[in-house]
């Protein structure tokens, strides 16, 4: 069975770092999924924040761009996401998804960005 475990989240105040990390177990062959990090705001739908394919490119939402960014181990099977400069705006649950044939998802970490 397929997990994702996201852990990081927490709470700073604008101009600070994060950094998340996803763990994933029950997959083998890592390399070959996609991985990505998704954002919910507050009121608003989940989006795509940054995503790293089979073949190594990054695909960062506009928003986030010289911010975050975002890497992969496949050999333990981890994806970070790495986030400075950090705005009120970034605040809202982050959730890590790995994907080749179907989606999985983690459970989420909540990120607040307040002063």
């Amino acid at each position: 069975q397929v997990q994702l475990v996201e852990t990081g989240g927490g709470e700073v105040r604008p101009g600070g770092s994060l950094r998340l990390s996803c763990e994933a177990s029950g997959i083998s062959s890592f390399n070959l999924y996609t991985t990505g990090w998704y954002r919910r705001a507050p009121g608003k739908q989940r989006e795509l924040v940054a995503r790293i394919t089979v073949e190594g490119y990054l695909d960062d939402d506009d928003n986030v761009r010289g911010r975050f960014t975002s890497a992969r181990d496949n050999r333990k099977k981890i994806v970070y996401l790495e986030m400075n400069d950090l705005k009120p705006e970034d605040t809202g649950v982050y959730y890590c998804k790995v994907g080749r044939f179907s989606d999985y998802w983690g459970q989420g970490t909540q990120v607040t960005v307040s002063s």
